[in-house]
């Protein structure tokens, strides 16, 4: 079998031990790229050493949108893993499929996933972010290691890229900083944001753009969070959304802010309104919210300690009253010192199944039948994050690709 040569369009021809000459069943180019786009990312690599017309399809812009857009689209999560961190001083990585983890959790293979990473000599320019992975977006991630050294970061190809810093680190003058990663469909480009806040109500936002390689101020956060480490914003619609808690008066508020990638415009999203709305300034009540994305979806879980906790899920993005209250999960009985939270949702499969954290353990809870099972392999995992194999370069763009979630 052979490809069809694009330039005179005559398939190859070859002779046979008798020594007579026939011709070879050809393959249009367009059909190869339609099989190739399926593959999983570690084929399609090992499939760019076969001849130069595999690794020119390949690395061609075409078939890497045509990926992207198929394994995100994939229902049955072929194309998506689970990233787990493990210790926020000691970079270890593990990996898992996420189909295992919804569908066949006893199955679930955890291995240890290879990075470029390392922790630089204490000193305070290297104090660990408390987030290592600060952002997902069409299979990069972005990666804090410290407070200088952030990386965009393709674990599936393994290439990252060791963004610039410039500029006196604020953080050591009793500033502290939140993250987003997204993508600018408008101007093809990948954007880092950083948003520094201080106890004394002071902001101040800077955008790198992967396309310049520059960062750039871009103004004033549209209001002064209080002092929460870890923070990072949740990509969506061409936006990011950070869920902060600010100050209102003499009061507490949690509010979710949104940061459009494009026009580089904040705006406020309105809430769906709580069973408790009417109490929500107290400090022990906020700390019971958490804003994630699931799927399509903007999603806030309303965690009522030791009782329940209710997902709301936005159906119509910036649509207030198309906020639904997805499902209700029951609290587990976990012997501890204290009553632990839940963390914001990390999936929801088509059949209604949740996976979530509720303290140091990592559970999935069936919405049919109203059960929660502990998946035990997870425990000691500090955190866990969704990224979709693809390969997007995490370097400059050369071509577009679809804004995939």
């Amino acid at each position: 079998m052979a490809f069809v040569d694009e330039q005179n369009q005559q398939p190859k021809k070859i002779k046979t031990s008798d020594n007579k000459t026939c011709s070879v069943p050809t393959i249009h180019n367009e059909i190869i790229v339609n099989i190739l786009c399926r593959l999983p990312v570690k084929l399609l690599l090992r499939y760019k050493s076969v001849c130069k017309l595999w690794c020119s399809l390949i690395s061609d812009s075409y078939l890497i949108k045509s990926h992207l857009s198929l394994s995100t689209s994939n229902s049955h999560y072929a194309h998506h893993q689970l990233i787990l961190t493990i210790s926020s001083f000691n970079i270890n990585l593990l990996s898992c499929g996420l189909y295992e983890v919804m569908c066949d959790h006893k199955s679930v293979n955890v291995l240890e996933l290879d990075h470029p990473f390392k922790r630089p000599r204490s000193s305070k320019f290297s104090e660990p972010y408390p987030e290592l992975i600060v952002g997902s977006c069409n299979g990069l991630l972005c990666v804090a290691i410290d407070h200088h050294s952030l990386y965009i970061w393709n674990p599936s190809t393994r290439k990252s890229n060791l963004l610039p810093y410039r500029g006196r680190l604020k953080v050591w003058d009793g500033w502290s900083v939140m993250y987003g990663f997204g993508y600018d469909e408008s101007s093809n480009d990948y954007k880092v944001v950083k948003v520094y806040y201080n106890d004394t109500y002071d902001t101040e936002v800077k955008i790198y753009s992967l396309k310049s390689g520059f960062w750039r101020k871009v103004g004033k956060f549209p209001c002064s969070p209080r002092r929460s480490k870890g923070a990072f914003g949740m990509f969506l619609n061409g936006a990011l959304h950070w869920g902060i808690t600010k100050q209102y008066g003499p009061s507490l508020l949690w509010t979710i802010v949104s940061l459009d990638l494009a026009k580089e415009t904040f705006n406020e999203i309105l809430q769906p309104v709580y069973d408790d709305s009417k109490y929500l300034t107290s400090l022990d009540t906020i700390r019971g919210f958490s804003l994630g994305v699931l799927g399509e979806w903007l999603c806030v879980l309303r965690d009522y300690l030791g009782k329940h906790a209710d997902v709301w899920v936005m159906k119509v993005y910036g649509v207030k009253d198309s906020w639904t209250r997805l499902v209700s999960i029951p609290h587990m009985t976990i012997t501890s010192l204290f009553q632990p939270r839940y963390s914001t949702p990390l999936y929801i499969s088509n059949d209604g199944k949740v996976l979530l954290r509720l303290g140091s353990k990592w559970v999935m809870y069936d919405s049919k039948n109203s059960s929660v099972l502990d998946i035990q392999k997870f425990d000691g995992c500090l955190g866990a994050y969704t990224f979709v194999e693809s390969l997007v370069s995490p370097h400059a763009l050369e071509h577009k690709v679809d804004n995939v979630n």
